[in-house]
């Protein structure tokens, strides 16, 4: 498959799904739905998966789908199907609407409010298609994996280079008489590769993901990485039980962001299971501290116009000077809470961390003797209690400096010590997720090793 500038148009025109969700729509209120709301997506892509040299998975993927959820006043019904067909589209809102007559009423459901809808679409570039053909996607994967296999006679095996691409179109339209399209691409090169000395053996990987192809980093940059990370990371050792600082390094620190929005989602507040309840004014993290939310910048991953529900997204500070300024609200959640929803029914759009200035040497300086954590594993976070307990592997830190490697611990803290006990944020940004953020450095953690 070549995916050329205009690959989306093999598809039908926009146009075409934007009148698939109009039709849906209508289709529901003349089934006698009050409200109705529809989505449609549909992307293109391919996969390939080499290992060892060889090739292991091509696939090329075209989905489609299209849910519509319906209410009858206060009563609400979803139903979902993959075949875009005009019967099976029938069908579906049909069922939707005999589903909604029999659930439950809920005061809190429906469209959220019409004067809430999204009216100004920026360009926000989110559209790259990669043009390459199979055999040059899988020339690629071939290039990363041979790069980390090269780049050390310790790495003895490999785990595989993968290299995706994907191009796609979303609409989104309700009977407020929003209806609006996005266009979308994605593509990846990660690699995972096995060293060994000794004996021992250890496993590491990296990757890049990014809308635009040339802003990833090269193939064999990242194959070389994932070999460099491997080998630095043989002939760990444990730890003894003890408390000492801790550095996460930036795709790690996000997510100690991600636990913090999840706490100030409008779900957890409503149901009252969140370690940060009713915290809207409450400092809880150093004064130092700012989170930002930006949907428009062009390019990145978490860029959007609008949310899940149409609503209008906005540049706006989540944290200030360590205080919480506002709850992740959708509309239900907000309602439930008798607040207004912030524009977060389809999560958080690009929060930036602001950092202290820091480089991640200077971070390792500042902590001087601790452990740098580049590996997490277990989910032992507890958002209603705030307690966190997580299998960890890294680097201890003497002097500022790494001295060997570390395996089998486990670090332990509770989420708001943690965020009280932030003492620096590096600048060396990883830019790819939802949470744009650098290395986080905390002033003490429990760290459970060997007695």
């Amino acid at each position: 498959m070549e995916l050329e500038k205009n690959s989306i148009l093999a598809f039908p025109h926009a146009d075409s799904f934007k009148n698939v969700v109009a039709d849906a729509i209508k289709l529901a209120q003349a089934n006698g739905a009050s409200q109705a709301e529809a989505g449609l997506s549909v992307s293109q892509g391919l996969s390939v998966a080499t290992r060892m040299g060889s090739v292991e998975t091509i696939e090329h993927q075209q989905d489609n789908g299209l849910g519509i959820s319906v209410y009858f006043g206060r009563h609400k019904a979803s139903a979902s199907t993959s075949n875009l067909d005009p019967e099976a589209i029938r069908k579906t809102v049909a069922a939707a609407c005999d589903i909604a007559r029999y659930t439950s009423e809920d005061p809190c459901a429906g469209l959220a409010d019409a004067e809430l809808m999204a009216t100004e679409m920026h360009e926000l570039d989110l559209y790259h298609p990669w043009g390459l053909d199979p055999q040059s996607v899988i020339d690629l994967a071939l290039e990363c994996e041979n790069a980390a296999l090269e780049y050390d006679p310790r790495i003895v095996n490999s785990e595989g280079a993968s290299v995706d691409l994907n191009a796609g179109v979303s609409v989104y339209g309700n009977s407020h008489g929003f209806l609006q399209a996005q266009h979308k691409t994605r593509h990846s090169i990660s690699c995972s590769v096995v060293g060994q000395s000794e004996g021992n053996m250890q496993r590491d990987y990296w990757y890049d993901i990014s809308r635009h192809p040339d802003q990833l980093a090269s193939a064999r940059s990242i194959g070389e990485t994932a070999a460099e990370r491997t080998v630095r990371r043989l002939d760990a050792s444990k730890l003894k039980t003890q408390q000492a600082p801790i550095l996460f390094v930036p795709e790690l620190a996000r997510g100690l962001i991600g636990h913090f929005s999840a706490a100030i989602g409008g779900a957890a507040q409503y149901r009252k299971a969140s370690f940060l309840l009713d915290a809207v004014g409450e400092q809880v993290f150093p004064d130092f501290m700012q989170l930002r939310e930006d949907p428009l910048i062009p390019r990145a991953l978490a860029s959007a116009n609008f949310d899940a529900e149409g609503v209008t997204t906005h540049v706006g500070d989540l944290v200030t000077d360590g205080v919480i300024q506002n709850y992740l609200l959708d509309s239900y959640s907000a309602r439930k809470l008798g607040l207004t929803t912030t524009g977060h029914a389809s999560g958080v759009h690009n929060l930036m961390l602001g950092d202290t200035g820091k480089s991640f040497d200077e971070c390792l300086a500042a902590m001087h003797r601790g452990l740098l954590v580049t590996e997490l594993m277990g989910h032992g976070v507890n958002t209603v209690t705030g307690d966190y307990s997580r299998g960890a592997a890294g680097f201890w830190v003497e002097n500022g400096k790494l001295d060997h490697a570390v395996e089998e611990v486990t670090i332990a803290a509770n989420l708001r010590d943690m965020f009280k006990g932030i003492v620096e944020i590096g600048k060396d940004i990883d830019v790819r997720g939802s949470v744009r953020c650098g290395s986080i450095l905390i002033d003490n953690m429990m760290i459970a090793g060997s007695d």
